[in-house]
């Protein structure tokens, strides 16, 4: 496999990440300051939303790097180890954390949200979009680690008939 193309995906990963990054370091702190000034009576939830919202980030990044670990595998002809289905396995847990955080920090949401008297049906459709992304992004790197490990199994095979 040529390394151009690895290189953009390795440039798509970087270009993923990096407004990711700069967003949770300058504007996450504004929003949540802002939040807590616009709603008084909610302010003292300003640090718990930040401390969640990087605990949410952090698989994330964590995803992110493995991503780059396992491109780096194709890179030296590693595809077929089980670095690459460990590195897989490590992206689906990942993007698996992230979902269930999203989740926990919905139903929190709705629960404060609700007692109020709120609508909470743009809340919900909002968090259902990165759940459906994440659970998509999951089941992919399910299927990939499957797949790869069928093909290490079956080339251990061949290795040991010859």
């Amino acid at each position: 496999m040529k390394h151009s193309s690895t290189l953009f995906l390795k440039i798509a990963v970087f270009i993923i990440g990096t407004p990711v990054l700069a967003l949770c370091i300058f504007c996450l702190p504004g929003i949540a300051a802002r939040g807590a000034a616009a709603h008084p009576e909610t302010a003292f939830l300003q640090y718990p939303f930040l401390i969640s919202a990087y605990i949410t980030v952090t698989p994330f990044f964590v995803a992110l790097y493995q991503t780059l670990k396992f491109l780096s595998y194709i890179d030296q002809n590693k595809a077929f180890s089980e670095l690459s289905v460990r590195a897989l396995k490590y992206i689906k847990y990942c993007v698996m954390v992230i979902s269930i955080l999203i989740v926990v920090g919905m139903i929190s949401g709705v629960i404060l949200i609700a007692g109020k008297g709120e609508d909470i049906t743009g809340f919900i459709s909002l968090g259902l979009m990165p759940i459906f992304a994440s659970m998509v992004i999951a089941v992919f790197a399910a299927v990939l680690q499957r797949l790869l490990k069928d093909a290490i199994d079956i080339k251990l095979d061949n290795d040991l008939m010859i």
